[in-house]
C-alpha cells in the first residue's frame, strides 16, 4: 500500500514529506527509498513524524537510522491534543503527507478540538466516538498551499456516515477531494476490514477542479490464505489511473462536485 501512496504523491528531491501517525515509520522511509530506486537525489529531503506511541515512536527512529537516514524530526505525542511540529507557533506545512492514522479512533478530546487553537476545525468538529476527521482536518491544514498533496488511509466509514455528513459536504465544497481509491480486505496487519485511500489536494490541476475521481479497487489484490497483497500489477493499474485520470468502465468514474 504504502509503494501505491508514493505513486500517487510523486516525491521530489528537495520536498518536504511528514506523517502524523507515524508508527514505526514506514511512510518517511519508504520516500527515501523510493527516490534512491528511480535514481534521484534522495538525501536532502526533508522527513518529519509524529507519533502516539513511545515505543512505535522509538522504532520509527531507529528504523530511519537503519536505512541511513539522518535528517529527520520525530516527535513522539498527540497529534490531535499536541502537535509538536510547529513553525511560529502555527502549524509547520509540507508538500507531502502520508499518513495511516488508527481507525475510527475513539479517545480524543472532542472539545479541545472544538476550539482549537490552530484552527484546524475547518470543516467541522467531529463526533466524540470517531475521530477520523479530525485527523484528515489536520493532514489538510498542515498542507502547503500550492504544492500540498495527501494521502490518508481511512475506514470507508468516513465516506457514508451520518455523524459527518456536514464535514463531507465542506470539504467538497471547497475542492479540497481529489480522488477516493477503494481498496480490498487484508491488506493490514491485524484488520480485515476494506479501507480506501482519500487524496486531497488544496490546489488541484486546472482539468482536475470540480471533479473527484472514484477508483473502485477492491479486486486488484492477491489473497494467500487470510493475507492480501498489491501485486506491481496492481499498483501499475490504479496510479495510471489516478494520475491520467481516466475513466475506465467497471473501475473508475469522475463526478462533478456540483
Amino acid at each position: 500500500v504504502i509503494d501505491l501512496v508514493l505513486e500517487l504523491v510523486k516525491p521530489e528531491p528537495n520536498e518536504s514529506i511528514y506523517d502524523p501517525a507515524c508508527g514505526s515509520g514506514g511512510f518517511l522511509v519508504k520516500t527515501s527509498l523510493y527516490l534512491k530506486n528511480k535514481g534521484k537525489e534522495y538525501r536532502n529531503i526533508k522527513l518529519y513524524g509524529q507519533e502516539l506511541n513511545l515505543f512505535k515512536a522509538s522504532i520509527a527512529r531507529i528504523n530511519l537510522l537503519m536505512h541511513g537516514i539522518d535528517e529527520f524530526t520525530l516527535m513522539q505525542g498527540n497529534t490531535i491534543d499536541d502537535p509538536k511540529i510547529l513553525e511560529d507557533d502555527e502549524l509547520r506545512t509540507f508538500d507531502i503527507i502520508m499518513s495511516n492514522p488508527t481507525f475510527s479512533f475513539e479517545k480524543w478530546n472532542q472539545l479541545k478540538f472544538a476550539s482549537d487553537p490552530f484552527g484546524r476545525n475547518i470543516f467541522g468538529t467531529p463526533p466524540p466516538s470517531i475521530g477520523d476527521y479530525a485527523f484528515e482536518q489536520h493532514i489538510i491544514k498542515s498542507l502547503k498551499k500550492h504544492t500540498g498533496r495527501s494521502v490518508t488511509v481511512m475506514p470507508h466509514g468516513v465516506l457514508f456516515r451520518d455523524s459527518e455528513q456536514t464535514m463531507r459536504q465542506k470539504m467538497i465544497e471547497l475542492d479540497y477531494v481529489d480522488a477516493v481509491i477503494g481498496l480490498g480486505k487484508n491488506l493490514f496487519f491485524g484488520s480485515g476490514m476494506e479501507c480506501c485511500l482519500l487524496v486531497c489536494k488544496p490546489n488541484k490541476e486546472q482539468n482536475r477542479k470540480g471533479k473527484i475521481l472514484f477508483i473502485d479497487a477492491k479486486d486488484e489484490v492477491k489473497l494467500d490464505r487470510s493475507d492480501a497483497y498489491l501485486l506491481e500489477p496492481h499498483i501499475t493499474k490504479i496510479s495510471q489511473v489516478f494520475n491520467g485520470f481516466e475513466e475506465r468502465a467497471g473501475f473508475s468514474r469522475i463526478i462533478s462536485n456540483s
